[in-house]
């Protein structure tokens, strides 16, 4: 009985470490990876192509870059 307690714990254990994991993967990825646009996205978030510094303007996307 007492090696069931111990078994289940431990799989809960492991459980949540691979949980806290997966999250921490996702936000590192969310604030690392550039963010790029196409002109008519830019577009229909509301902003404007600035293709001379290749850059989103206003709206949705604003600031993000032009691909």
């Amino acid at each position: 009985m007492r090696i069931r307690r111990i078994l289940a714990a431990g799989i809960a254990t492991a459980a949540l470490a691979g949980l806290g994991l997966t999250g921490a993967a996702t936000a590192a990825t969310a604030q690392g990876a550039p963010s790029y646009v196409t002109p008519s996205q830019c577009k229909q978030g509301g902003g404007t192509a600035d293709l001379a510094d290749n850059l989103c303007k206003g709206g949705m996307y604003d600031g993000e870059k032009i691909d």
